[in-house]
């Protein structure tokens, strides 16, 4: 890193919009930023994006929560996919905005109740009463909207660094969520902010939510907002490491 660049610690919270991306290019993308936060090549990051219908299992997730079996599920277009975050089964798909925190935690109970934090701003900013249940157990992580179930938040930490994040229902079709045991909660009822809008004639504008979440979220861990495109991250990818560097100057 040259003398003129600042430091990823100066950088503030690097924030990329993807638009629509398949879950596992999401998640090799996450990866790849994971190792080079680790590394320190790169600041902590956000990327908002949206997934093609896909239903998640999470490290605690249970055979019996995908009782319909996975030909009825592919049968609709609904991939599956295991992953090594915490929490049970949950449905990405077509207007939910999702958020991966790639980042350095040093408590992932405070990290979960930061973002919590940061939505129930979020909602709260369009009229919607939200709320954490984080004291009523693990299972209750999450955004409640009353007793239903507005956004769900599953997090990885490896070596100190985070991977996966959360996910928040603007428009999304709540369908899907009723074919599984969403979030192994046998009678959770998920919602959306389109119906939890005071005004239901009232639109949702996803490009406004996005940037709320951003400020929000970074503002909930001390940051600032810095907006890049993907290519900025793809080309830190392909740059020499700071060891690489190093070595070539020794």
């Amino acid at each position: 890193m040259n003398q003129t660049e600042p430091s990823p610690s100066e950088q503030g919270l690097w924030v990329c919009h993807l638009g629509t991306i398949p879950y596992r290019e999401a998640l090799q993308l996450q990866l790849l930023i994971r190792d080079l936060r680790l590394a320190g090549e790169l600041p902590d990051t956000l990327l908002l994006l949206e997934h093609p219908p896909v239903y998640t299992r999470g490290r605690r997730s249970r055979p019996e929560e995908l009782a319909l079996g996975e030909a009825y599920y592919r049968a609709r277009g609904i991939e599956l996919v295991d992953t090594d975050r915490g929490g049970r089964v949950t449905y990405h798909g077509p207007g939910q905005l999702v958020g991966y925190t790639i980042m350095r935690v040093t408590d992932i109970g405070v990290h979960l109740r930061r973002i919590e934090a940061a939505l129930v701003a979020v909602l709260a900013a369009h009229g919607i009463a939200a709320r954490s249940r984080c004291d009523e157990g693990s299972d209750y992580t999450g955004v409640w909207v009353a007793e239903r179930k507005i956004a769900s938040i599953g997090v990885h930490i490896s070596r100190g660094v985070s991977t996966h994040g959360f996910a928040i229902n603007l428009t999304t079709d709540l369908q899907p969520f009723d074919w599984i045991v969403a979030c192994g909660l046998p009678d959770v009822q998920m919602t959306s902010l389109a119906h939890e809008l005071p005004d239901p004639a009232g639109a949702v504008d996803a490009e406004e939510l996005r940037v709320e979440v951003a400020r929000r979220f970074a503002a909930a861990h001390g940051q600032a907002v810095q907006w890049v495109g993907r290519e900025q991250l793809e080309a830190r990818s392909q740059a020499p490491t700071l060891r690489e560097r190093e070595m070539a100057a020794a």
